[in-house]
């Protein structure tokens, strides 16, 4: 038996109740005095009993955590299910990648629904580690733990009546299930014709007037804020008018800022806003669960027990949560205990020299490089006289130039993508990542290529990780010296099998190593994996060369 202040989001009601949970379901829920309520908890002010949060946009793998330790993490801060979308581990391992997050969720008492990835490869400009074709796709959009098409990343796939895309969006639409979208930025009758082949979803507006428009289309808006893309203050107030049609997701949230706060944090700022509370909770709870037809209970008589129970309806402190009647937190300590973790992986790269990652000069005036900007995916395109060294075009930390270099992990005899780019801000050193969306090759960035190569090294030592190589003079003041840090990912090279608040804490202090070569960003390993992005403009780098919009120079 539950004593609480109900929070009924459909009719923007709170009272209190008495809520009795039977058989993993709200068997009744029986509206009580206030001086019940309040014995019930003498001394302290009742707290308020609602539906659990639903993280409706999220790529699991980017928590560097598998399913099961994700849930554990997730679940102390409310949240009961998610959307997720395997597409991370699909480039590296396919369907059996897919299964593998099935699978592994399966050991918990959280309900992750997973989507069918449609983009893998995400694009012909990149070495990826598999490929879904639409047969394959179709197979997985049948399977029950399989709710939607994923993302649809191929928006000009989809304008042009690509074959392949359209048979991947009729196969959902056959099959009853809704479809994804991804378009940054595109607007128009470009956007009208995305939006009539049934997608029904966006999370990657950066700008008010794009999502007002998308929404006038009749898709539904994702509020994303997470480790890397944050658009919570540029949307945010939509949903003083747009409250039915809009969620709140993270998209790509790393274990650290995991073990901080989830979907909570967003109810709390919009709240903090001035945004309705019940408003913000339809966003919260209620709109992932209509939209994808989720099998997550809100707060009904007969519904599964998916509940919360927080503190005040400000902070949204999490006293306890409950899914399917379980209790899965309670006051800060999660209840899912570990479950043991399989390996799979998809990594045949070989140790590297330094010479592999030296760029000749041919007399080039300027070079184009890469401006990463905080907090965002999308980078600018700026040119650039080169510094040039011995012949080789190399970094200058005094312009914030640095390298960068991709390296195909799939196939050792190809050689690596070089460029350079602007805003990472590291003095000396290097740190690379197997986390390099979306083919997941192995990025790096450094000062010099040495550091890049010690970086690289490290992370094809133990078939994926993130590593940080800190140059310091040693003891006697001679000459200087390359340490090497590194937090394996053993897991397709995107997760650890390690348990979750490890890993949290061990990312960050790599995270704290990175800042002390001297770069600004808030969040330089998430930057830095969605420096190989081609589906998110203008300027990147994939394996085989440079991306800018529709050019593509290929490695030389």
């Amino acid at each position: 038996m539950i004593k609480a202040n109900i929070v009924d989001i459909k009719q923007a009601r709170i009272y209190p109740a008495a809520v009795h949970i039977g058989q993993g379901k709200i068997a009744s829920i029986r509206e009580i005095s206030s001086a019940e309520l309040a014995d019930a908890w003498p001394g302290t002010t009742p707290p308020f009993l609602l539906p659990g949060f639903i993280d409706s946009h999220v790529h699991i793998e980017s928590s560097m955590l598998v399913p099961s330790e994700f849930a554990r993490l997730a679940v102390l801060h409310g949240t009961v299910g998610t959307v997720s979308d395997p597409h991370e581990i699909a480039n590296v391992c396919g369907m059996q990648g897919v299964d593998y997050m099935i699978e592994n969720g399966r050991t918990v008492p959280f309900k992750f629904y997973f989507g069918a990835p449609s983009c893998v490869p995400a694009t012909v400009f990149e070495t990826a580690g598999a490929s879904l074709s639409a047969e394959e796709v179709e197979v997985l959009l049948q399977k029950k733990e399989i709710r939607y098409l994923s993302e649809m990343m191929n928006f000009p796939g989809v304008i042009h009546k690509d074959p392949e895309v359209m048979e991947k969006i009729a196969a959902a639409h056959r099959i009853g299930k809704p479809v994804d979208g991804h378009a940054p930025g595109l607007r128009g009758e470009a956007l009208q014709q995305y939006v009539s082949a049934g997608i029904s979803t966006d999370h990657e507006c950066f700008t008010r007037e794009e999502a007002e428009e998308k929404l006038a289309l009749g898709m539904k808006i994702l509020i994303r804020e997470g480790s890397a893309a944050r658009n919570f203050e540029a949307l945010i107030d939509l949903l003083h008018d747009h409250a039915d049609h809009m969620m709140f997701c993270s998209d790509d949230k790393h274990p650290d800022s995991l073990v901080e706060g989830h979907i909570d944090q967003l109810c709390a700022r919009a709240v903090a806003k001035g945004i309705d509370l019940f408003k913000v909770l339809k966003a919260a709870c209620i709109n992932p669960v209509e939209h994808y037809k989720l099998g997550v209970g809100l707060l009904r008589e007969g519904d599964p027990a998916d509940c919360i129970l927080v503190r005040d309806l400000t902070s949204f402190k999490v006293i306890s949560t409950w899914i399917d009647g379980k209790l899965v937190a309670e006051n800060g300590e999660t209840k899912i205990s570990r479950e043991p973790v399989l390996p799979i992986n998809h990594f045949h790269a070989e140790p590297k020299r330094i010479s592999y990652f030296q760029v000749p000069y041919n007399g080039e005036a300027t070079i184009p490089v890469i401006e990463a900007l905080d907090g965002q995916l999308i980078t600018n395109r700026i040119d650039m006289a080169p510094t040039v060294k011995d012949g080789m075009m190399v970094a200058d930390q005094e312009r914030d130039l640095l390298k960068i270099v991709v390296v195909n992990r799939y196939n050792h005899d190809k050689p690596a993508a070089r460029g350079f780019i602007k805003n990472f801000g590291l003095k000396h050193g290097a740190i690379g990542s197997s986390v390099a969306h979306d083919s997941h090759n192995i990025v790096a960035v450094g000062t010099d290529d040495e550091a890049i190569c010690m970086a690289v090294n490290a992370v094809i030592a133990t078939q994926g990780g993130i590593s940080c190589v800190v140059r310091f003079k040693d003891s006697s003041f001679h000459h200087n010296t390359l340490e090497t840090h590194l937090l394996p990912l053993g897991i397709a090279g995107l997760m650890s099998a390690d348990d979750g608040f490890n890993v949290a804490a061990k990312y960050t202090a790599m995270d704290h190593l990175a800042k002390s070569l001297g770069t600004n960003l808030s969040a330089p390993y998430m930057t830095l994996s969605f420096m190989a992005l081609l589906v998110i403009p203008h300027l990147k780098l994939s394996d085989l060369g440079i991306f800018d919009g529709d050019r593509f120079t290929l490695v030389r």
